[in-house]
C-alpha cells in the first residue's frame, strides 16, 4: 500500500488546494496582480498567482512580527526552503507548495526569487533609503522581478528576452507603490524616499517623519512621479520588443499613470489624500490594455 506521502492522486489533490488558497490569498491581499491574472491563459494563471501570493507573504511579514528579528527569520525560512536546505518543510505551506511547484514547471531562477527576498529585509528595519541607486535597486530586485518571473511563465519556462522592459515597468510599479504609501511608512518610521534627493531639496529623514507637506518635499514627490512616467514612457517604447503571449505580465504597469493622476490633483496631499484608483476604473484600465495586447497579437498573427 502506497503511504499518503507517495500516493500521486492525494498528492495531486493537496497541490490543487494550495492553488486554490493562493488564489484567494492573491485576491484578498493584491487584487489588481489577480485581476490581471484572469487574462493570461487559463493554464499559466494559478502559476502567476503563486508568484504573486509568494511576493504577497514576504511583503506582510512587517505587519505579522512585533520586532525585526523574528521577521528577519521568517523571511530567511523562505530563502533556505527555496535553496533546498528545509527538507520537505515547504510542502506543509500552501504558497510554498504552490511556488516549488511553479518554479519546477517553468524552470525559475531561484537566485531571482531569494534577491527578491533579500531586498525586502530592508522593510523590517527603519534604515531610510540612502539614494536613488539604491532605491532603484530596491525596485528591480522586488517589483521588476515579479514581472521577469511571470513574463518566463508566460513563455512555458523559456525566456522572453524582456528584461530591459521588466526593469522599467518593475521600477515605475515600485516607485509608485512607495509614494502610495507614505503614510504609512512614515506613521512606522520608515523613509522610502532616498535621502540623496531629500538632500537636493533641503531635507532629510526628520521631515518626512514629520506627516507634514512642505514645497520641499512636494518638490521631492513630483520628481520621483516624473521618474515612474518616464519609466511607464520606456516600458511603452519596448512593446514592440514584448512577445504578445507574455503581455500580461505587464498589465499591472497600466495602474501606474491613474495612480499618479491622483497625485497630481489640486490640493493633493501626500499624508492624508486618498490614492486609491476607484476598482472600476482599474478594472477598465486592465481591459483596455488586455485588449491592446491582443490586438497586438492578431496583427503579428
Amino acid at each position: 500500500m502506497s503511504s499518503p506521502m507517495s500516493d500521486p492522486v492525494l498528492a495531486s489533490s493537496r497541490l490543487d488546494a494550495a492553488y486554490q488558497l493562493v488564489d484567494a490569498h492573491v485576491r484578498r491581499l493584491d487584487k489588481d496582480r489577480w485581476l490581471a491574472a484572469l487574462y493570461a491563459p487559463e493554464s499559466k494563471r494559478r502559476h502567476l498567482l503563486a508568484l504573486h501570493a509568494f511576493s504577497a507573504e514576504i511583503g506582510r511579514i512587517r505587519d505579522m512580527v512585533s520586532d525585526p528579528l523574528p521577521g528577519e527569520i521568517r523571511a530567511r525560512w523562505w530563502a533556505d526552503m527555496l535553496a533546498g536546505a528545509r527538507g520537505n518543510e515547504g510542502a506543509a505551506h500552501p504558497i510554498a507548495a504552490a511556488l516549488v511547484d511553479t518554479i519546477g514547471r517553468f524552470a525559475l531562477p531561484i537566485d531571482d526569487l531569494v534577491r527578491l527576498i533579500e531586498a525586502r529585509i530592508f522593510e523590517l528595519y527603519d534604515d531610510p533609503m540612502p539614494d536613488m541607486a539604491t532605491l532603484e535597486a530596491y525596485c528591480l530586485d522586488t517589483s521588476a522581478t515579479l514581472v521577469r518571473l511571470a513574463a518566463r511563465v508566460l513563455a512555458a519556462g523559456g525566456d522572453p528576452g524582456i528584461d530591459e522592459a521588466a526593469g522599467h515597468a518593475g521600477f515605475a510599479l515600485g516607485l509608485t507603490e512607495i509614494l502610495r504609501k507614505l503614510p504609512l511608512h512614515a506613521a512606522r518610521g520608515q523613509v522610502f524616499l532616498p535621502l540623496d534627493l531629500l538632500a537636493r531639496h533641503g531635507l532629510g529623514r526628520d521631515d518626512v517623519l514629520k506627516g507634514e507637506t512642505s514645497p520641499g518635499l512636494a518638490a521631492v514627490l513630483s520628481d520621483l512621479r516624473r521618474r515612474a512616467r518616464e519609466e511607464i514612457a520606456a516600458t511603452r517604447r519596448s512593446i514592440g520588443t514584448i512577445p504578445p503571449e507574455v503581455a500580461a505580465a505587464f498589465l499591472p504597469a497600466a495602474l501606474v499613470d491613474p495612480c499618479l493622476d491622483r497625485m497630481e490633483r489640486p490640493g493633493y496631499d501626500p499624508f492624508r489624500s486618498p490614492t486609491e484608483v476607484p476598482q472600476w476604473r482599474r478594472q477598465l484600465r486592465l481591459w483596455l490594455a488586455a485588449r491592446r495586447a491582443r490586438d497586438a497579437m492578431k496583427r503579428r498573427g
